[in-house]
């Protein structure tokens, strides 16, 4: 099943790998059993994205951080994210050969980084429509050698030295000032390479006692997916009480009210690529009446669409539409 992405292509491995360390911890079957949730599921979600003000305020997710003024996924950009009243920050996660959680967007790692001067010859070669190209998956590569690399240059020299954070440092940036909105990327992928993300994640948060609702008074968690199988072995598997929002690129059943309900099984909210609500201006509606809160990615100053500015656009969404909450590249232009 394919992971799907917000702003372009994700790229897959290949081939799979035949054999994985000892220490990883292996995915042994899928789940078929989904947890029934209250009714007023979206209560669960706004609830847990209060952690400043009343359970009717709308909430900004800085999508990849700071990510129009900050290299994507770097500390430098959750920080300023931070610094910008973020009211969460959001991680896609990508696994490394040693089973480490990082927070990176693309399976690979040329796109934000220097890998192919650094690690030059560590690449994969594939045939994509007829053209050859080399990859160099997270995957591949051990937490110590992803720290060698720099993923600040490729967006500004001022940034020099960046490095891919782990999940364990945005959360040290994050505890205290704002909520994490991680997103599980590509996990059946990960899967086929004998990783669990969902368990590794789930692993972090107990760490840092967020795996509760009840801990979160000041750094709530809200973990999103494109995959639904993911958000399943969250709730399922694993029991998590956490707010769980299901991320839709496309118009499909699920948007329609059947599907919606559906959803509301396993989720407690929908993450729709903007483009759907305008496309279909009673969704939010539809899914707040299958007790969703709903999400809508992404919100960027060089693309507002038809509207002025960004700023405009998403008090559109926010206070014309009712959504919830929404990702925007931009948090110091989010209207409260």
């Amino acid at each position: 099943m394919r992971s799907l992405d917000r702003s372009g292509a994700i790229y897959y491995p290949g081939a799979v790998k035949s054999s994985a360390p000892a220490s990883r911890v292996r995915l042994e079957h899928s789940v078929t059993t989904i947890l029934l949730l209250p009714a007023d599921g979206a209560s669960a979600v706004r609830e847990a994205m209060t952690n400043r003000g009343s359970s009717s305020a709308k909430h900004s997710i800085a999508h990849r951080g700071a990510s129009a003024y900050a290299p994507e996924h770097t500390l430098e950009a959750y920080e300023l994210a931070i610094e910008q009243g973020a009211d969460f920050i959001e991680p896609d996660l990508q696994i490394t050969r040693d089973g480490v959680l990082v927070c990176l967007h693309d399976l690979t790692l040329e796109r934000t980084t220097n890998v192919a001067e650094v690690f030059r010859d560590r690449y994969r070669e594939e045939d994509v429509r007829g053209r050859q190209l080399r990859r160099w998956y997270v995957s591949d590569f051990d937490l110590v050698e992803l720290h060698r690399l720099d993923a600040g240059s490729w967006f500004d020299n001022r940034f020099a030295g960046a490095r891919v954070p782990t999940l364990e440092e945005t959360i040290e940036i994050a505890r205290g000032r704002a909520g994490i909105y991680p997103e599980t990327k590509a996990p059946e992928v990960y899967g086929h390479l004998g990783f669990a993300m969902e368990r590794l994640l789930i692993e972090v948060l107990e760490r840092y006692a967020l795996a509760r609702v009840d801990n979160h008074a000041r750094t709530p968690v809200v973990i999103q997916s494109f995959s639904a199988e993911s958000l399943q072995i969250l709730r399922s598997e694993l029991e998590s009480e956490l707010p769980l929002v299901y991320l839709v690129s496309e118009a499909d059943e699920s948007l329609s009210a059947k599907g919606l309900a559906k959803v509301a099984t396993f989720a407690t909210g929908l993450g729709p690529d903007k483009r759907l609500l305008l496309e279909d201006p009673d969704l939010a509606e539809r899914a707040h009446e299958a007790g969703l809160s709903v999400v809508p990615w992404t919100f960027r100053s060089d693309d507002p669409g038809a509207f002025a500015d960004v700023r405009e656009e998403m008090a559109y969404f926010l206070y014309d539409m009712g959504v919830d909450a929404l990702f925007t590249n931009n948090p110091d232009l989010f209207p409260r």
